[in-house]
Parts: C-alpha cells; sequence; structure tokens
C-alpha cells in the first residue's frame, strides 16, 4: 500500500510538472508574432535561415548545390542537414508554429530524458520524488539555445540509455533513444563532445578492470555513425570541399594568462550565453552545502559520484577559458583544425552535469540533515521561481518581437516600391541584421553565416575596407572571424538594431560602391540617415516606415 501510494504521488508530481511546463511555453502559443524571443544567434540569424532554405528550392540540393538569394550563391551545406528535424518543422509551418512546436519538443523530452536519469542510476529512492521530478523540470525550463535544439537537451535521456547498456540492460528502448536523437540535434554543438566524454568512461572502465564491454563501446559508435550519416553535408565539407572558407581565418587563441583565470571562474559562476543553466545563486548555494556536508561528515566514499561531478563541473569551465589562452597558438599554427573546430565546446556537457549535480546536492542535503529538510525544497523551488523569470518574454521584453523584428509590411512596401523581381537585385543592410531583409525574400550581399567561401569575404572587404580601418575592434571582428559578413561602419561599431525611435546618424561614412556593384549590389537598406550619402554614390530614394515594425528604413539607390 505504501509503495502504491508513493508511485501515485510521483505521477501526480511529473503531471504538475508537465502543466508548469505548459504554462512557461504558453506565451509562444497565445502571441505567436507578438512574442518576445532571443534576437542573438536566433532571429539575427537562424529563423531567417531556416525559412530561406525551405524556400529555396534546395531543401534536398546537392552537396555542390547553392542558395542564390544570399551572397549570391551561399553554399547548400551551410545550412542544416535536410534530415534534421527541425529544418522540416520550418518547412512544414509558419516559422513561429515550427520555433514553439521545437521549444515544446526539446523541453518535454528534456524533462523526461532528466527524470529517467535520476530515477535509474542517481536518486533510486523511491521516497525521493521530489528531489526526481523537480529538478528534471528545472533543467527543462533553462534558456537553451533554441537553433540547438536537444544538443544538450538530450544528453540526459542519451547517458540513461548508455547507463542502461553498460549495466548489460539491452531493451530495444536504449537503441531506440541513440537513434532518435541524432535527429533532432547537433554533433557539433553538443554530441560530438558527449559521445567523447562516454568514450572515455568506457576507457576508464577498461583500465579499472570492469572488461571490455563491447556492448557498450559498440553503441558509442552506432550513435557516432548515425550522427555523421545525418550531418553528411557537414562531413563533406570538412573531408572533400577544396574551397577555403571563412572559418579559414578564425583565431581564437588571445587571452593572457590572467584573462583565462578570470573567464574560468566567470563561466563556472554565470555559464554561457549559448549553454545558459541561471545556476548561479540557487544551485551554486546547494551545491556548496552539499560539498560542506561531504566534507564534515566524511562521505567521500558514499558521494563519489556528486565530488566527480563537481569537480568535472569546475575543470570545464577551466578548459573552455583556457582554449582562448594564448599559449595554444604555436599548436593552432602547426594543427589548423585547432582554429576551425571549436573544441571549447566541452563545456557544452555543463547543462547535464549541474542539474545532476544539483539533484545529489539535494539528495544529500536531504538525507545528512544539513539544515531543515525543507531547505532542499526551499533550494529547487527557488530555482524554478528563477527560470520562470528567465522566460523569453520576461527577459526579451524591451526588445522587438518577432512581427516587429521581421518588419513584413514595412518590407513588403519596399519591395513593392523598388518594382522589380527580387532575384534581380541584391541589397546590403546598415544598422539592422541582414536576416531581415532575407527573411523578406530580398536577396542580400551581406550575411551571418557558419562559413561561406573566403574568396567571397575577401570580395565584400572591400566595400567596408575604409570603415574597417578607422575602427581596430570590427577589423580585429571582421578579418579574424567574418562569421558576420556585414557593412559595418565605424561611427556604430557592433552595433545591428538602430530602432526606428533612434536619431543617430551616420556622418562621415566611407565606403566602396564600386566593388558592391561589381557584386550585383542596387540598393542599401538603412535603419538610420547617410547625411554624406552623395559622398558615397548613394541617392536617397524614400523613407519606409510602419506602426508594426521596430525599424524606419532609408532606401539609398547606387548610383
Amino acid at each position: 500500500m505504501d509503495e502504491l501510494f508513493l508511485q501515485k504521488n510521483e505521477q501526480r508530481q511529473a503531471i504538475f510538472a508537465f502543466l508548469l511546463l505548459a504554462v512557461y511555453l504558453s506565451p509562444l502559443l497565445l502571441l505567436g508574432e507578438n512574442a518576445h524571443i532571443r534576437v542573438h544567434d536566433n532571429l539575427d540569424s537562424n529563423i531567417a535561415w531556416y525559412k530561406v532554405l525551405a524556400e529555396s528550392g534546395q531543401l534536398a540540393g546537392g552537396l555542390e548545390s547553392t542558395v542564390p538569394q544570399i551572397i549570391n550563391g551561399l553554399p547548400r551545406n551551410a545550412f542544416g542537414s535536410e534530415l534534421t528535424g527541425i529544418v522540416w518543422l520550418y518547412a512544414l509551418f509558419s516559422p513561429m508554429t515550427a520555433y514553439a512546436l521545437s521549444q515544446a519538443l526539446t523541453r518535454v523530452v528534456a524533462f523526461i530524458g532528466m527524470y529517467l536519469l535520476l530515477r535509474d542510476h542517481f536518486i533510486p529512492i523511491r521516497e525521493m520524488a521530489a528531489i526526481r521530478v523537480w529538478p528534471a523540470l528545472a533543467f527543462a525550463l533553462t534558456p537553451f539555445w533554441p537553433s540547438g535544439m536537444l544538443s544538450t537537451l538530450g544528453m540526459p535521456l542519451a547517458l540513461w540509455a548508455f547507463l542502461h547498456i553498460r549495466k548489460a540492460n539491452h531493451s530495444w528502448r536504449n537503441y531506440l533513444v541513440l537513434t532518435l536523437l541524432p535527429f533532432y540535434s547537433s554533433i557539433v554543438l553538443g554530441f560530438f563532445f558527449f559521445l567523447a566524454a562516454m568514450g572515455i568512461f568506457w576507457l576508464t572502465d577498461v583500465l579499472r578492470g570492469k572488461g571490455w564491454n563491447f556492448r557498450f563501446l559498440l553503441s558509442i559508435i552506432y550513435m557516432g555513425i548515425v550522427f555523421l550519416i545525418v550531418e553528411y553535408r557537414l562531413v563533406y565539407s570538412l573531408l572533400f570541399a577544396a574551397e577555403p572558407t571563412s572559418r579559414d581565418e578564425y583565431f581564437h587563441a588571445r587571452l593572457s594568462l590572467e584573462s583565462a583565470i578570470q573567464l574560468t571562474f566567470k563561466n563556472f559562476i554565470l555559464g554561457h550565453t549559448h549553454v545558459m543553466t541561471v545556476h548561479g545563486l540557487f544551485i551554486l548555494l546547494a551545491l556548496f552545502f552539499a560539498l560542506y556536508a561531504v566534507i564534515k561528515k566524511r562521505l567521500w566514499r558514499s558521494e563519489t559520484t556528486f565530488v566527480f561531478l563537481f569537480i568535472l563541473n569546475f575543470l570545464l569551465s577551466a578548459w573552455y577559458a583556457f582554449w582562448f589562452y594564448k599559449g595554444w597558438l604555436p599548436l593552432t599554427e602547426r594543427f589548423h583544425i585547432l582554429d576551425t573546430f571549436n573544441f571549447a565546446r566541452f563545456h557544452f556537457l555543463r547543462p547535464l552535469i549541474i542539474y545532476a549535480s544539483f539533484a545529489l546536492a539535494l539528495k544529500i542535503l536531504w538525507e545528512h540533515a544539513i539544515g531543515p529538510k525543507q531547505l532542499a525544497i526551499f533550494f529547487v523551488a527557488a530555482q524554478i521561481f528563477v527560470l520562470f523569470a528567465f522566460n523569453d518574454e520576461i527577459i526579451y521584453r524591451n526588445k522587438p518581437t518577432v512581427k516587429e523584428f521581421y518588419a513584413e509590411d514595412l518590407f513588403r512596401d519596399i519591395k513593392e516600391h523598388i518594382g522589380m523581381p527580387q532575384k534581380d537585385y541584391r541589397v546590403a543592410s546598415i544598422g539592422i541584421h541582414p536576416a531581415v531583409a532575407q527573411y523578406n525574400g530580398f536577396y542580400t550581399l551581406d550575411t551571418y553565416n557558419n562559413f561561406y567561401p573566403l574568396s567571397y569575404k575577401y570580395e565584400f572587404r572591400k566595400i567596408i575596407e575604409q570603415e574597417l580601418a578607422k575602427n581596430k575592434t570590427i577589423r580585429t571582428y571582421f578579418d579574424e572571424w567574418g562569421g558576420r559578413c556585414y557593412i559595418f561602419t565605424s561611427e556604430l561599431g557592433k552595433h545591428y538594431m538602430v530602432k526606428k525611435t533612434s536619431r543617430k546618424k551616420l556622418k562621415n561614412l566611407q565606403l566602396n560602391t564600386a566593388p558592391f556593384k561589381q557584386l550585383g549590389g542596387s540598393y542599401f537598406l538603412a535603419a538610420l540617415p547617410i547625411e554624406n550619402a552623395d559622398e558615397n554614390n548613394i541617392k536617397l530614394e524614400k523613407v519606409f516606415t510602419s506602426k508594426t515594425a521596430a525599424w524606419k528604413i532609408y532606401l539609398y539607390k547606387v548610383l
């Protein structure tokens, strides 16, 4: 009877957790395009990419095909693989519907995965239902990078399956998980590093005399193979593409020793924008309370998993920070892949580690009575409250809504004013992300992408070379990375969201319009007036504004 009561109690808690998750997601469903969501690496890029790809006719294009709407032919391989589920969501649904569905799917799987991991492997004690359900919900509420899909939030489910296989539980469910996860995640945004960690885990078992466990090893290899199939475009680009890309000039090793140490602690406490965990207050307190309990009561043997994860968490922050240490320079000069592939992303394992550690910390506090038992409940309740406060609708309430950002009515007016098929002319944006124009069907010479031909970067640089010469920050940003192939200006720097309420003006713009015209450029879409337009051989044609747009667009034609 007691066991039945405990089981029903856990089920009730899980149902309530799902209801809270639905409340968290409700702004996306209720507000649609009037919702506020993340701009950086989201509205300014990925959402527009998916829409452009869906409308390009190249969703399943060949390995050498291009998408002409961007930079006169961005390689198809610069977009996501058509075997990835998120690409099909945007192909089948409107962008905001696709976005909401992706958010819901990712967070539900994150909750289920963390719950199963805690229940079956970390906290199997029946009486501790709350310490399984609520940390799992907290994990599912983290403000993850939207286009990362399950790249980090799917790790608990993958670890759940791998640990079962390691223990000789060969249920078909485990292999189904390892088969499906690659279709809604990215190997470079998380699972390369996760699978590497699993390989180290297997090797450690071997060295500790636990046997070769070939089933475990083969399951790791199997998931890796599925990922390589799904990401076949990336594999081709890395191994067989002959043309140099913008990533070939990426340079990362620039931090001093002191700066690397500072970044270690900053990352340990605050995390990273692409894997936000919001752990710096209540979770960190819980972890240190639990560590105090381990030290005081000599729980090293019984709580080895917690201690190991605590240390690993810090080491991953140190790895992330020291990846940018200038001491790497001799190696990066010798091994080019150290610049083109971001090995710092081993820290993408931290969301899994932090929230699994959090649950174990709550268990320690509960079992060993460090303060009242209600302290554990307080920590998890407070963390969930904080995560609700980090809902996009709250955090980005002062940013444009999706509708205001993409400003479809405004750009429809611009399109009608120009009066030509969009494929017959090219534009570039000033003071506004080119993703806005791309989303609205314009063919752009500027862009923000993971990689593009290095030859194009050199041609584009000619347009902005005088502006780059005036500002070291944007010169370094463009020359040593260049992912944002923008019309940079010295006066605006790295500011690309000049709203219609702004009073800014460009007073000393120096662009080379001849190479712009050679690339097919006809118009600049400027978010602010250019006082010396004549000196740049451009003429203001018309100013466009709209109540539903965040921008006022000054349309300049190249003479």
